[in-house]
C-alpha cells in the first residue's frame, strides 16, 4: 500500500525493488491517481485501484492472501489514518510499516499496541523520535530506547542510518556492514521497504527478512557507487544492482 498525489515516485521505488528481490507476485494498492503511473513505470506489478482518487483510503476484502507492506508515500490524510487503523485490526500478520504509516503512528498512541505482532518497522532517526515521543541526545541513547520498543510491542525495528541496525523484541542489536553516504537520499528507504517485503513474502522469518533485507540493500548501493559514484547515485540505481548483490552473496 504506497502512494499519494505527488509522491507516487515512492509506490514505483518500493514496486521495483520487490519484484528485483524475488517475489512472485505482486499487487500494488494505490490511489486512483497513480494507476497509470504504476502500469506504464512497473508493467510487471498488477494494481489495485483504491476508491479515494488522491490517498489510499480503504482495506481490501481479501488482505489474508497478501503479505503487506504500507508506508512509502501514503501522506497522513485522515482517510489514511482511518485505513492504517482499519488494517491493524483486521491483519495479524507480521506486515512492514515505513515512512508515512510511521508518521501517523506516532500522532496516535493507541496505534502502537495494534501493531500485528513481529512486524518490521523501518524508520529513520527523526522518524523513530517521533515514534517514541523523545528526541535522543545521542546514538547510543535512541538504540536504548529501540529496544525498549521493539520488546514492549513485539516488533522488529530496522534503525536506518551511517551503521543500520536491526532491533529484536528479545532487545538483541545487528549492525550493519554494507552501505555507503551515497544512500543517503530521498527513496533509499522506498527501497528498502519493497526489499524487505519481498523477503517477507518469499517465507523468511521476519528477523531474517531484515537482516538480509538491509545487507542486501546495503550491497546493492555499494556495488551502484563503483559504478556510478557516492555523489551520482539514485535509488532506482540501488533496484538495478539487486541482482548482482545477490550473485555476490553466492
Amino acid at each position: 500500500m504506497a502512494g499519494s498525489y505527488g509522491k507516487m515516485g515512492a509506490a514505483v521505488l518500493s514496486a521495483r525493488a520487490c519484484l528485483r528481490t524475488g517475489v512472485g507476485l505482486l499487487t500494488m494498492h494505490v490511489p486512483r491517481c497513480g494507476v497509470d503511473i504504476l502500469q506504464t513505470a512497473v508493467p510487471e506489478a498488477m494494481v489495485q485501484a483504491d476508491e479515494f482518487a488522491e490517498n489510499v483510503s480503504r482495506v481490501g476484502d481479501n488482505i489474508d492472501q497478501f503479505t503487506i507492506g504500507i508506508g512509502p508515500g501514503i501522506g497522513t490524510d485522515n482517510k489514511t489514518k482511518d485505513l492504517l487503523s482499519d488494517l491493524f485490526d483486521r491483519c495479524r500478520k507480521p506486515i512492514v510499516i515505513d515512512a508515512d504509516a510511521l508518521n501517523i503512528i506516532a500522532e496516535d498512541e493507541s496505534l502502537k499496541n495494534k501493531i500485528p505482532p513481529k512486524s518490521v518497522i523501518t524508520p529513520h532517526p527523526v522518524e523513530f523520535d517521533r515514534l517514541v515521543g523523545v528526541v535522543s541526545v545521542n546514538g547510543y541513547d535512541r538504540l536504548q530506547k529501540a529496544k525498549e520498543f521493539a520488546n514492549r510491542y513485539d516488533v522488529y525495528i530496522v534503525l536506518k542510518g551511517a551503521y543500520s541496525a536491526v532491533v529484536t523484541p528479545e532487545r538483541k542489536v545487528y549492525f550493519n556492514s554494507t552501505g555507503n553516504p551515497g544512500m543517503a537520499t530521498g527513496g533509499s528507504g522506498d527501497v528498502l521497504t519493497g526489499m524487505i517485503i519481498s523477503l517477507l513474502a518469499q517465507k523468511y522469518l521476519p528477523q531474517n527478512a531484515a537482516i538480509l533485507g538491509v545487507y542486501l540493500h546495503g550491497l546493492a548501493g555499494d556495488l551502484a557507487a563503483k559504478s556510478k559514484s557516492q555523489q551520482g547515485m539514485l535509488p532506482s540505481d540501488m533496484i538495478e544492482y539487486i541482482g548482482k548483490a545477490y550473485r555476490a552473496l553466492k
